[in-house]
């Protein structure tokens, strides 16, 4: 059951039909795996919105006057994740919002989502038959190169989660609850699987292709 803050969070939710349902493509991997970075390319070349979900909250959490602010900032500073209704709440109103300013914009890529067995749980719960995932873009980078570059981000991101500790956190959360969702996309043939560990250009170059051919 949903209580306090949560609670209200989803009964704001509006009710809002769509023309068609959104296409989804779930971005993931590690990290500093370059997911942001890729994003921002393949939204410069295809008809795709990008929507992070680690964005979202983080928006929602600066935000005056929410009411879940304070116990999004307490999850990500544990480097925990964040409980899935308001993800998705967040993720659902940004994906509306997007597709009555333009009903051309119907393509997302959602980054960072779903995170572990809940969130995906919560995702087919709430979205089943509103939304179309076409497949999983998933960037495959070592644990090594991934800290390395969080570290070197951090030095100008502002992000207080950029940080050895906080790392070393996510890193474990990614391994333990974010795998085993890719792997089980695997089984159903939907994952795209890159080498995110080499330069930009070479990354996008395969991101290029699995465009190309998945529209």
């Amino acid at each position: 059951m949903i209580v306090g803050p949560l609670s209200r969070l989803c009964k704001k939710a509006p009710r809002i039909f769509l023309a068609m349902n959104p296409q989804v493509v779930f971005v993931l991997g590690g990290p500093g795996a370059g997911k942001g970075t890729q994003c921002a390319k393949i939204v410069e070349n295809y008809s795709y919105t990008h929507l992070s979900a680690g964005d979202l909250l983080r928006e929602e959490r600066s935000r005056t006057g929410s009411k879940v602010g304070q116990l999004i900032d307490n999850y990500i500073k544990e480097g925990k994740i964040v409980p899935v209704e308001i993800t998705i709440n967040l993720l659902k109103k940004a994906m509306e919002e997007t597709m009555q300013k333009d009903e051309n914009k119907f393509r997302f890529l959602i980054d960072g989502f779903p995170r572990n067995e809940d969130n995906l749980q919560g995702w087919v719960k709430v979205m089943d038959g509103k939304a179309d995932v076409k497949f999983v873009l998933f960037f495959d980078c070592s644990n090594d190169v991934c800290i390395e570059r969080c570290l070197e981000r951090g030095k100008s991101s502002g992000r207080t989660d950029d940080n050895k500790e906080s790392l070393e956190k996510r890193i474990q959360t990614y391994l333990q609850s974010t795998r085993p969702i890719i792997e089980r996309y695997e089984k159903q043939g939907k994952v795209r699987t890159i080498d995110a560990s080499r330069a930009v250009c070479e990354v996008f170059a395969d991101v290029k292709a699995v465009f190309d051919r998945e529209g």
